[in-house]
């Protein structure tokens, strides 16, 4: 069922975006592993299907949660505080949703801006700078991220955060390999041709790999903007639009300035084309 839902949601209007980065990232397994080459291209293949396996599983979700710096709440203070509020917005969005699963939880990350993030099926992730936030507030974005639980959007971020860091490290060690063997070429015939050939390999490589780089955050970029402002409308339906739209202005005056946080914040619409959607679904929301 967990992958059934993947892959027919994969192919959502709203994922295109998703859906080519990942074939463009099979081409491009193909062309690493020698074009000709059927059975390393297979082995190479298996490897990156594999990994995206564990991506979808509990393991790839508590591997995001670790590197992310999101743990368990712990403070009674805190819990006090943001478990209520967690759980009135949980039964608001199950009502209005039951395909949200049982047993979300939510984690705390000591990052100083105020924010949130979800991925897998059952983690919410909170930074500490979300705590100076009012209670609407915190509301509000944790209606907005129920959001990206209900659409299964989580499973893209799972997705491309492994899936990118298998390609990374398959053109990283081909681009190596590639190097050593015409440095190791050049020395024992003695040849300044084959250095300057080695060089001009690496510097195509370097060129391609970049190019890969920005070609797949436009994709994700796209993908990532239509499902934010679908996830907009979800808290707005749970009736946390005004709140919402107070917090993105907060949020951003304090953009995060490093890490998953950043890449992601990357990924969002302007928030002026987001709070414009929500005052024309109807919300009553004036900053000036």
């Amino acid at each position: 069922m967990y992958f059934a839902d993947f892959f027919r949601n994969l192919f959502k209007r709203s994922n295109v975006g998703v859906l080519i980065y990942l074939i463009l990232n099979l081409l491009l397994l193909f062309f690493l592993s020698g074009q000709g080459d059927i059975s390393g291209f297979f082995v190479v293949l298996g490897v990156y299907l594999f990994s995206l396996v564990v991506a979808l599983s509990p393991v790839g979700e508590a591997i995001l949660r670790i590197q992310q710096g999101c743990k368990p709440i712990t403070r009674q203070d805190i819990l006090a505080k943001v478990e209520p509020l967690f759980r009135r917005v949980y039964e608001k969005a199950k009502n209005l949703d039951p395909s949200i699963p049982d047993g979300v939880k939510i984690y705390l990350n000591n990052d100083k801006a105020p924010n949130a993030f979800a991925t897998g099926r059952k983690t919410i992730c909170i930074t500490k700078g979300l705590l100076s936030l009012s209670d609407e507030q915190i509301e509000s974005t944790l209606a907005h991220e129920f959001g990206h639980l209900a659409h299964k959007d989580t499973d893209m971020l799972l997705v491309i955060s492994v899936g990118n860091l298998i390609v990374t490290f398959i053109f990283v060690a081909t681009r190596l390999i590639i190097n050593i063997t015409g440095i190791l070429f050049s020395i024992i015939n003695r040849s300044i041709g084959g250095l300057i050939a080695t060089f001009l390999v690496d510097i195509l490589f370097g060129l391609a790999m970049w190019s890969w780089t920005k070609i797949g955050t436009l994709l994700v970029l796209y993908s990532g903007r239509k499902n934010e402002f679908e996830a907009d409308e979800f808290a707005f339906k749970l009736g946390y639009g005004h709140g919402l739209a107070a917090t993105l202005d907060i949020i951003a005056q304090h953009p995060p300035a490093h890490g998953l946080w950043k890449a992601l914040y990357s990924t969002h619409p302007d928030t002026n084309d987001r709070i414009g959607k929500l005052q024309i679904l109807g919300v009553e929301y004036s900053r000036y």
